[in-house]
């Protein structure tokens, strides 16, 4: 397994001990103090840990060798479980929050034991903050010293995206439901708790959305990154059998990449087929050495 899915597992796993702890406490103190508020992260703290199950399942998935029917293996199986994730998190946990929040306005419900339910949230807010602390050292090893919104919008690795959006999304809907059941503690009114039941809804949809944003185009298909496919053209110019690069071409896909090239092989004379594709093979072997993610090189010689 490359170092990068290893962090990704890590961070995965990370976020599963937490938020199974974290939902148990809220269910119980939702139970407890009637709080709409507490029942909305209760539910989202259950579809985190769904999400997280989901993930680490994609990634066992994507581990299958290839075949006949899949010549280039699974590793993109990746993008459909983070998509899905995505997906729970913008229903299972916003939309249900905000249906949970706008029923609470319809039908107000005083708190009993608040000071529980603030208890429960505080706590959580420390769990989930040292689970988004361990997403956040995995991200610093392989986002090169990008800020934290180039990495998101242009990292390949969807799990590890998935993962950081939810501890953020987490740690926002916590803060605002501890706001909420503080301030209908403090005023008597059960109005606010509703209204912080809306709010936590409303994050979580927002962050779903950019994260199925993000997905998509890794369905789709998108390339390496910017870094990698610069890195990769200077490498294959720099070779001595190479003349010229005509045009490459990479497609991320899963923790592997493709890639394709094009280029004028340097002058020497005539030459027979079998020391062209000697030559060829020569500056393949050393890309796959330079870049163990390139699992498939693909090399066209050609002319201008």
């Amino acid at each position: 397994m490359s170092a990068g899915k290893e962090g990704s597992v890590r961070a995965i796993l990370y976020a599963l001990a937490a938020n199974f702890g974290i939902a148990v406490s809220k269910f119980a103190a939702a139970w407890w103090t009637n709080s709409g508020s507490m029942l909305a992260e209760a539910i989202h703290s259950t579809a985190d840990c769904v999400n997280q199950l989901l993930l680490l399942f994609g990634m066992k998935e994507a581990r299958r060798p290839e075949n006949a029917d899949h010549p280039l293996g699974y590793h993109r199986v990746t993008y459909f479980w983070s998509m899905i994730v995505a997906l729970l998190l913008f229903f299972m946990g916003g939309a249900f929050s905000v249906y949970e929040g706008i029923e609470r306005l319809r039908h107000p419900h005083p708190l009993e034991n608040g000071l529980v339910a603030l208890a429960v949230l505080g706590v959580a807010v420390i769990l989930e903050a040292f689970s988004l602390a361990g997403a956040m050292r995995e991200i610093r090893k392989v986002a090169g010293g990008k800020p934290f919104l180039r990495w998101f919008r242009e990292t390949r690795e969807s799990e590890l995206m998935v993962v950081a959006g939810e501890d953020i999304a987490a740690l926002a809907g916590l803060t605002l439901a501890f706001i909420a059941v503080a301030v209908a503690l403090a005023s008597g009114n059960p109005l606010w708790d509703a209204l912080g039941t809306i709010c936590v809804g409303a994050v979580l949809m927002v962050i779903a959305v950019m994260i199925m944003i993000e997905v998509k185009g890794l369905i789709v298909g998108e390339s390496a990154s910017p870094e990698q496919r610069e890195a990769i053209r200077r490498f294959v110019a720099a070779q001595p059998e190479v003349a010229e690069v005509l045009n490459v071409i990479t497609l991320a896909w899963g923790d592997k990449v493709v890639i394709a090239v094009k280029a004028r092989m340097a002058e020497g004379g005539r030459i027979s087929g079998a020391e062209l594709v000697g030559r060829i093979n020569a500056v393949e072997a050393r890309l796959e050495a330079e870049f163990p993610q390139a699992k498939w090189v693909f090399f066209e010689p050609d002319i201008r």
